[in-house]
């Protein structure tokens, strides 16, 4: 059978004039940008649609713009009834939720606020980030790691050969030596704004776990393939326990798709910013049917 999968970006796909033509386009998406600034108490629509490339990079701005321009997207343009199935990478694992009934448009925007909020103020407690490894073994970057005594984890597991890991900047220096040594093709910092996915947003995670838990979740219309898991999920219970648990552990983007092609998914539409997840897609899926609207 082949399926249709609704998948959604995280974090780095934001750029200035996002979401400005469905503001433009659509009355509903103007009333949902509205309802947007009203809900975080600042307008997140002029700083998407006018603001600087800086304003966007701020997490608790970046955060909230990506799953708005995402999920209105989805609601403006999605067509041909319910997905087979939802996913979103890290951030997009909200947007999912909205696209699959198991949220709706408000909570969920006011749990990426307190999410992005949460991280950033573990970000500012330990001083951290982020490094993409190009063209290494997945498994020899997570033996790396482990044998480092600084905090410095594999977090997000994106396609073969693309691995991003998280930690001190301390654990980062020396993981990315030992990998380079090692033979890794490229090895490089990220411009952002802490170690995301790793033990160091534990303080955030235990925030982010009493807005989940005090949050209505219905039954979603169709799986969503988590981050925590890779698998497809339809209980609510369970669907909040692997959200928040995200938000510490690795985001297992390459084993989601195996899983998904497994399933008989065969063509996915990226909605939001960006393009980012259909090129990891081609290189987990290259017979894939891929495609974005934004």
């Amino acid at each position: 059978m082949n399926k249709k999968a609704c998948v959604f970006p995280g974090q780095g796909a934001q750029f200035v004039g996002m979401g400005k033509e469905l503001f433009d386009q659509f009355p509903e998406a103007k009333r949902l940008f509205l309802q947007a600034d009203e809900i975080l108490g600042f307008s997140i629509s002029d700083k998407m649609f006018h603001g600087t490339d800086a304003d966007l990079k701020e997490t608790h701005i970046t955060q909230p713009a990506i799953f708005i321009h995402s999920t209105v997207a989805y609601l403006m343009l999605h067509e041909g009834g319910n997905p087979d199935g939802v996913a979103g990478h890290s951030l997009g694992e909200f947007s999912a939720l909205v696209a699959s009934g198991a949220l709706d448009f408000a909570d969920g925007l006011k749990l990426v606020s307190r999410r992005a909020n949460a991280m950033q103020k573990a970000c500012l407690a330990n001083p951290s980030g982020m490094a993409v490894v190009i063209g290494f073994e997945d498994q020899k970057v997570k033996e790396i790691c482990e044998n480092i005594d600084e905090v410095v984890v594999p977090a997000n597991f994106n396609c073969p050969g693309q691995l991003v890991i998280s930690g001190s900047f301390k654990g980062l220096e020396i993981a990315m030596e030992k990998i380079k040594e090692a033979g890794a093709k490229r090895v490089m910092m990220l411009n952002v704004g802490g170690a995301f996915h790793s033990p160091l947003m534990l303080p955030a995670q235990e925030e982010l776990a009493e807005a989940i838990n005090n949050t209505q979740f219905k039954t979603p219309c169709c799986p969503i393939y988590q981050n925590y898991t890779a698998l497809p999920e339809t209980d609510p219970v369970l669907i909040k326990q692997n959200l928040i648990k995200q938000l510490t552990a690795p985001v297992l983007w390459t084993t989601t798709i195996q899983n998904m092609m497994k399933d008989g998914f065969t063509s996915y539409i990226e909605y939001g910013p960006g393009e980012v997840l259909q090129g990891l897609i081609r290189k987990i899926d290259p017979t894939a049917q891929l495609s974005g609207k934004k």
